[in-house]
């Protein structure tokens, strides 16, 4: 996320709330940052890491890694069941194939530190198809992807696109992921190409869900939308 695009976000989102971690040591804005609307859901707790064999050093890379990852988490409760829930956001290498293996590694390490019925939610830019062995690794993990759960499995194109729209001619698959896990179902999930005069707000579509916690009657719409900088945001539509 750019500066410009963090200071835009925070103040036309006033009543949300955000966590997110710095790229760098030096870095003044937050990276992969998640919000949530404050009126609906009280913070719990909050963590991130960066995705190396230092995750704890700031700006640190491993794996022949071409950029700095790192991923960051929410725990949540909502106001109205008192269910509580997680939401991690992250954005894996797009060169190194090792980086990509060994940085979702992690990721899955620190989530089976949940109780099975927990309910999670990860979002972000994978920068891998439905065929990568991430995703087969993924789902092992018993995490399951919440677009497939209601379309068929067939590749549903890409999501990202450039800038370009349907002029984007590489194929590269959907690549932007909501997997979900424990006490969740899912009603709902799309992708969204909207642009308007070939324009477009992110060189990725928006990839969306609507999800239901468990042991409770409401319904919680979840976006991930891609943006420049590849940072995946996670918004709250009540």
């Amino acid at each position: 996320m750019r500066r410009e695009q963090y200071q835009y976000i925070k103040a036309a989102f006033a009543e949300h709330r955000f966590f997110g971690m710095t790229k760098t040591a030096t870095c003044s804005h937050p990276i992969n940052a998640i919000f949530y609307h404050t009126g609906r859901f009280d913070f719990i707790s909050a963590g991130g890491y960066w995705l190396s064999e230092t995750p704890h050093v700031a700006g640190s890379s491993s794996w022949q890694s071409a950029s700095i990852r790192l991923a960051n988490w929410v725990r949540l409760k909502d106001q109205q069941t008192d269910r509580q829930f997680r939401v991690l956001n992250t954005h894996l290498d797009h060169i190194s194939d090792a980086a990509k293996w060994n940085q979702m590694k992690m990721i899955l390490k620190d989530s089976c530190h949940y109780p099975d019925d927990f309910p999670q939610i990860m979002t972000g830019d994978l920068n891998v198809d439905q065929q990568h062995r991430v995703i087969h690794k993924i789902k092992d993990a018993e995490w399951w992807d919440t677009y497939q759960k209601v379309h068929p499995p067939e590749e549903p194109g890409n999501t990202y696109h450039g800038f370009l729209g349907s002029s984007y001619q590489t194929e590269r698959g959907k690549i932007d992921w909501i997997f979900a896990k424990g006490g969740i179902s899912v009603e709902a999930a799309q992708i969204i190409r909207d642009g308007e005069n070939g324009r477009y707000p992110s060189d990725h579509y928006f990839v969306e869900a609507d999800v239901k916690l468990h042991q409770s009657a409401e319904t919680f719409q979840w976006d991930t939308n891609i943006q420049l900088e590849k940072n995946d945001r996670i918004f709250t539509k009540l």
